[in-house]
């Protein structure tokens, strides 16, 4: 184990000595838009996220209306009642006597309140402080992988500049063969189909190139997209395919560290919290409820006189025992518990991915690792043969095909470099995201 990781970690350093030296340095502007910069752009002016802090603070609403069932509520009425017949009686035959008005007013303030619940008054403010940290991690959740995401465009953006300049500098060396198969042409010394070889590989490259310009066109787009930068505004990176080597630590310690710091598993524990807090809401579904009111208020119909507007106060207390509710009380408590045992399961799912997921980058890093240093070898075997076909052809002693395929040689050798060194980067910027690290 100790030979294993020590060749790991010796090819690790290797790979940022050669990543280092690679003049790969994107030109810059006065205006160059650097990797952070791009992330806080993303932060700051991305709508996904300013939508997500929207909803966050409607969770925070929602607790202070859960927690608004431990006060009284208090409200203001007032009718008018028209009654027709109403109570009447003669005593010895003397005139009618009314018991009541025609005209019924009443105005009055009532303040009404749960005495007692069993609890689901607290259950459901511990499930309302559940839905906000979820919406704190969901809000969090999003920056990181929008960031994610930004890191993917700005390197891709600079994987397409190089792999142009890859082409570019393909195009170059197959139009100066073009220029000695026509003058050998010219002599007589190469065929037709030599140099109609040749301008086919330009056509080729030409056509390449075509492409990868539409690859970047697209993802400047999405870039500024992502950013909230204008379509017209200037677009120069600043970055390089040079990052600092990632300390080698063991994979337990990452696991350890992703399993308590990545918002995803965080996010499972809070679902799998509120589970519990359904279920046991659903358990008290059958409790009895105690409430209690008060009111303060006017009225008539008061004797002596009927008609006269008198001051009242009048006050409940109610008990409610739910007996039978259509079997749906029984059903929640089976719905609450099936969604807890769902919540632990996608839970126990998570930390599983995490683990995987740690372990595949670690393996997928080092591998970029062992490519940098291959393909630096093949890169120096192509230029030196690209050298020698060059001298040949140009001195009649290799043909136009052998040239062709030498400079193709080398365009591969570069580009698999490039892939590397891409994949690489990326991949030291995946081991943060899966580790739950904050890129800034």
């Amino acid at each position: 184990m100790r030979k294993k990781s020590t060749i790991k970690r010796t090819a690790s350093i290797a790979a940022t000595a050669l990543l280092l030296a690679w003049p790969w340095q994107v030109s810059v502007a006065e205006t160059a838009l650097t990797l952070e910069t791009a992330i806080h752009l993303v932060r700051e002016n991305n709508p996904a996220l300013k939508a997500a802090a929207e909803e966050m603070s409607a969770a925070e609403a929602r607790v202070t209306r859960s927690r608004s069932a431990y006060f009284p509520q208090i409200t203001a009425s007032a009718g008018y009642t028209w009654l027709d017949p109403v109570s009447e009686m003669s005593i010895g035959g003397g005139p009618l006597i009314q018991f009541m008005p025609h005209d019924n007013y009443d105005a009055k303030v009532t303040a009404r309140a749960t005495l007692l619940d069993f609890g689901k008054r607290g259950n459901n403010v511990d499930l309302a402080l559940t839905g906000k940290k979820t919406a704190e991690h969901s809000l969090e959740l999003a920056r990181r992988e929008l960031s994610w995401q930004t890191v993917q465009l700005f390197y891709g953006i600079l994987f397409l500049h190089e792999n142009l300049h890859v082409e570019e500098k393909q195009i170059a060396a197959l139009n100066k063969a073009l220029e000695y198969t026509t003058k050998r042409y010219q002599a007589g010394a190469a065929t037709p189909f030599d140099l109609f070889s040749t301008k086919v590989r330009i056509a080729a490259a030409r056509n390449r190139t075509l492409d990868l310009e539409h690859e970047l066109r697209r993802s400047e787009l999405t870039l500024r997209r992502l950013t909230g930068m204008a379509e017209n505004a200037p677009l120069t990176l600043q970055g390089s395919f040079a990052v600092s080597q990632t300390s080698g630590r063991a994979e337990s310690g990452l696991v350890a560290q992703a399993l308590e710091q990545r918002l995803e598993l965080q996010l499972s524990k809070e679902n799998e919290t509120a589970a519990k807090l359904h279920r046991s809401l659903a358990a008290k579904e059958g409790m009895p409820v105690v409430t209690g009111s008060i009111s303060y208020g006017t009225t008539n119909g008061y004797q002596p006189d009927i008609h006269e507007m008198r001051n009242n106060v009048s006050g409940n207390l109610h008990l409610e025992i739910p007996i039978f509710t259509g079997f749906r009380t029984s059903a929640e408590r089976q719905e609450s518990a099936a969604q807890l045992r769902a919540a632990t399961q996608r839970r126990l799912d998570t930390e599983q991915q995490v683990k995987t997921d740690v372990a595949e980058t670690l393996h997928a890093l080092h591998t970029a690792s062992e490519k940098m240093t291959t393909t630096e070898v093949q890169v120096q075997q192509a230029e030196l043969a690209a050298k020698h076909a060059r001298a040949r052809y140009e001195n009649g002693m290799a043909t136009a095909l052998d040239l062709l395929d030498t400079e193709a040689s080398l365009s591969q050798a570069e580009l698999a470099r490039l892939q590397a060194a891409y994949a690489y980067v990326l991949n030291n910027y995946t081991l943060k995201r899966v580790t739950g690290e904050i890129f800034w």
